[in-house]
């Protein structure tokens, strides 16, 4: 059934609240049925029909919120673009895609519409006050719209991933993958409609989207909806919150809050974080001031989640978790696709209702992302462990390969992370002469260190062995990342490509 008619099964009263704006203002689910489907009549006059792709790059709002669900109400697909997008890159995605309708802000009209009008789009504006033509069309529409029938395997979204190698991929997701995947989360980490989700992630990625918002809205429980992450707002919202789903980044900003106690978490009764690993290090600091054990579990665009660190028992830093129910995860030898021992690293390949049926318009690149028995190969490297943890090792691609040994990055970062005066490394490939790449590590130090790159290569020895050693340590202010926090490892490997030439 639509994703959408499930969400409306769950709403346990129309007044009950489902936004609490910034500004204290309030939206309930009432508001939400009409108001979506001012939006939903707004897109049909449009022009958009059932299958069409409804591409939107606007500020995060509460109106941009409601369009992803309008578009779910026409039977359309929803895709949501990174606000960063340069106009070389959208005449990608708007050609690769080809939607019926591009939403932009109205500062960015003028270069879309020569891009959608090659494509056979129409533009509409909305801004991140939730104003534009759109919203303005919405107005002036009726609040009862007939929801279109939609099977579960009718595409709601399509997701493009970051594409750091190769052009991007456009991930279909379906209207069971997401409605499978929200209900999981519901059961696994015991949302209820008492819940109030502190929601300060951006919309176009799948966390803040589809992981934060589907699941909430499955409960019917209500968002504090926050444009974006800010420390002293965060701090200020909290007492009124019960959960927040957050990347590593806002429990590292919230640490430095002289506000963070546990007086302050008291009201709180689960804290997520993903999108990028969590250092144990952050783990262990944040349970010693709040009194909470951040819960990691791991995902990704494809997939929605696929593991996760229990609600009841250990949440052991470093891990993300078992896997979740329904969703089979395995270690796999990358060549061959065989089950690897329990222990062994190698490439976590998942199956499971969450799973995306394949990349828009690439059948080929789905296939080779396949295996036969139906499991999705991740490109990420991992084991599990005598418990039943998954622990990711890195991606596949950031494998070093020096003198013929294989080195998970990984490894050596957690050893260089647990040295006095580390905040965080990432530990890197570089081309080298002699043994093909040289393994190199990139260090964050805390305030007042002294960076001795001879000292840590030093302290490494007898705890790695030696072809895992850094070749070389640079020492920086920060590392790079992208907008959910992972680091950029292939800026790094463009930054010291000739290290050793």
């Amino acid at each position: 059934m639509n994703l959408f008619e499930t969400i409306r099964s769950r709403i346990a009263s129309p007044a009950r609240t489902f936004i609490i704006k910034a500004d204290g203002t309030t939206l309930s689910y009432g508001d939400m049925l009409d108001r979506t489907a001012q939006l939903a009549n707004a897109l049909v006059l449009a022009g958009v029909e059932p299958g069409d792709r409804v591409a939107v790059q606007v500020e995060k709002s509460v109106e941009n919120f409601l369009l992803y669900l309008a578009t779910l109400r026409v039977g359309a697909v929803y895709l949501p673009l990174n606000t960063a997008y340069t106009l070389a890159e959208l005449d990608y995605f708007i050609g690769d895609a080809e939607p019926k309708l591009v939403v932009c802000d109205p500062a960015k009209r003028d270069g879309l519409a020569e891009i959608a009008r090659k494509r056979g789009a129409s533009v509409e504006t909305l801004d991140a006050r939730g104003q534009g033509s759109l919203i303005d069309a919405a107005a002036k529409a009726p609040k009862d719209f007939a929801d279109v029938p939609r099977e579960d395997d009718d595409l709601a979204a399509i997701l493009y991933t970051s594409g750091t190698t190769g052009r991007s991929k456009g991930a279909m997701l379906t209207h069971r993958n997401l409605s499978s995947n929200a209900q999981t989360l519901v059961d696994y980490w015991r949302f209820t409609d008492k819940d109030v989700l502190l929601h300060a992630l951006p919309i176009y990625h799948t966390h803040g989207l589809f992981v934060a918002g589907n699941t909430i809205m499955f409960a019917g429980g209500a968002m504090i909806f926050l444009s974006k992450f800010d420390a002293d707002e965060v701090m200020r919202y909290l007492p009124k919150a019960t959960s927040m789903m957050g990347v590593p980044t806002f429990y590292t900003r919230l640490l430095k809050h002289p506000g963070l106690t546990r007086e302050a978490c008291a009201h709180m009764r689960l804290f997520t974080s993903g999108s990028a690993p969590l250092l144990a290090e952050t783990h262990d600091e944040f349970r010693a001031k709040t009194g909470h054990a951040i819960l990691e579990r791991y995902g990704m665009t494809e997939t929605n989640m696929n593991t996760s660190n229990p609600y009841d028992g250990d949440r052991i830093a470093g891990t993300v978790g078992f896997p979740l129910p329904g969703v089979d995860v395995r270690i796999a030898d990358a060549d061959s696709g065989k089950a690897l021992p329990q222990g062994e690293i190698g490439v976590i390949e998942v199956r499971g209702p969450n799973v995306f049926p394949g990349y828009w318009r690439m059948p080929d690149k789905t296939k080779a992302e396949f295996r036969a028995d139906g499991f999705f190969i991740t490109g990420d490297v991992g084991k599990i462990d005598e418990r039943g943890y998954v622990h990711i090792v890195g991606r596949a691609k950031d494998l070093i390969i020096t003198g013929g040994f294989n080195v998970y990055p990984k490894e050596v970062e957690s050893e260089i992370d647990a040295l006095p005066g580390v905040v965080e490394s990432a530990v890197i490939g570089c081309p080298h002469p002699d043994f093909g790449e040289g393994v190199t590590a990139v260090v964050v130090l805390k305030k007042d260190a002294i960076a001795d790159e001879k000292a840590i290569i030093a302290e490494l020895e007898g705890r790695l062995a030696k072809f895992k050693l850094p070749k070389r340590v640079i020492f920086v202010d920060d590392l790079p990342r992208n907008t959910m926090g992972k680091v950029q490892k292939n800026v790094l490997r463009e930054q010291n490509a000739k290290l050793y030439s």
